[in-house]
């Protein structure tokens, strides 16, 4: 069995957490360094079986600090990234956009540029696979398409452009160095361990505590939905299968408009708090639209069906429900998070 010294970006998140989590128990002759700068989305709870695995090593970090990530590179013998750690709200985006810039393109720039140097042309069983997101593509209209691998980028926030410009650097390290990469863009994903920030988690956590269920503009907005887990299974296989300087999309073949998706989450809800099913519906509010507020995604994951061979195995009503038990049985995670950010 080959060893690989896996590092792991961001792992202490809710996408990467999922990762670790699959690396360790998948691969026990693996070693897997996870880097996270403990933000208020990262938390050491999200890895708590992999902290107790030997081939697991946790690391507290910043992915701009050059120096550190030499280091690590340098003393675990890195041979794969993962690159996961990155800002990624949005809403966050558009009142600070230069932290957006700086972490998301400095940083995965850094990361680069250190697998570049230590692997030093040596890229034989080498790979750094950066993980990326559908809204570098802009929107879609209302009535049809979906993005694939070739689709134009035409990000709209300061959140895309930063992950739109992380791609063209990863793209412009294998062009003009050769280092062995491959990108993954994926449709929204949902499922346990995410920040009440996002749409799902904080709804649950508004229902729950009857508080109002902010609504953009009217509601129409579509969305693809992926599955964490589901997520991580295809990360592993474009890691370990995926055509060196490939692009592949990953989604769920799952659109939902925002307003029909929140009805159903209270309809579940509702149900498992013993309310009669619909009567958190009442908390809906809908306020002013999000600036630059793209009007649909969907994602085209053909290439990655056919190529590697992988689908989505949950369902969106079983996920949906797993999400909201979890949530459930797990308040004191979100109580404990929302309260380390001040929110």
């Amino acid at each position: 069995m080959i060893r690989r010294n896996i590092l792991v970006t961001g792992g202490a998140g809710f996408i990467g957490s999922h990762v670790v989590e699959l690396l360790t128990e998948k691969y026990p002759h693996y070693h897997i360094v996870t880097l996270d700068k403990l933000t208020y989305a990262g938390n050491l709870a999200n890895i708590s079986e992999a902290m107790k695995r030997p081939n697991h090593t946790f690391i507290e970090g910043d992915i701009t600090d050059s120096t550190l990530v030499e280091r690590i590179f340098a003393e675990h013998s890195i041979d794969g990234v993962m690159h996961l750690a990155a800002e990624s709200h949005v809403d966050r985006s558009i009142s600070a956009p230069l932290v957006f810039a700086h972490n998301n393109i400095v940083g995965t720039l850094t990361l680069l540029e250190a697998a570049r140097k230590a692997w030093a042309g040596n890229y034989a069983d080498k790979r750094f696979h950066h993980i990326s997101t559908d809204e570098v593509y802009g929107a879609l209209d209302m009535d049809g398409g979906k993005f694939t691998e070739a689709s134009r980028y035409e990000p709209h926030s300061p959140y895309s452009a930063s992950k739109a410009s992380s791609d063209h650097f990863v793209r412009a390290y294998h062009d003009t160095y050769g280092l062995p990469t491959v990108i993954t863009n994926c449709s929204n994903n949902y499922g346990e361990r995410q920040y009440p920030e996002k749409l799902i988690p904080l709804f649950i956590y508004n229902i729950v505590n009857r508080r109002p269920l902010p609504v953009y503009g009217t509601g129409c907005n579509i969305r693809d939905w992926l599955y964490v887990g589901d997520h991580a299974r295809a990360l592993d296989m474009v890691f370990h299968n995926g055509a060196d300087g490939a692009t592949y999309n990953i989604g769920g073949d799952n659109e939902w408009t925002n307003i029909a998706l929140i009805k159903r989450l209270i309809g579940i809800v509702d149900s498992e708090l013993g309310r009669n099913e619909g009567e958190s519906e009442s908390l809906i509010t809908h306020i002013e639209d999000r600036a630059g507020h793209d009007l649909r995604y969907a994602i085209d994951s053909t290439k990655l069906q056919q190529e590697l061979g992988w689908r989505p195995a949950m369902s969106f009503d079983e996920g949906l429900r797993r999400t909201v038990r979890w949530y459930l049985d797990n308040m004191a995670w979100a109580e404990e998070s929302l309260k380390r950010n001040g929110d």
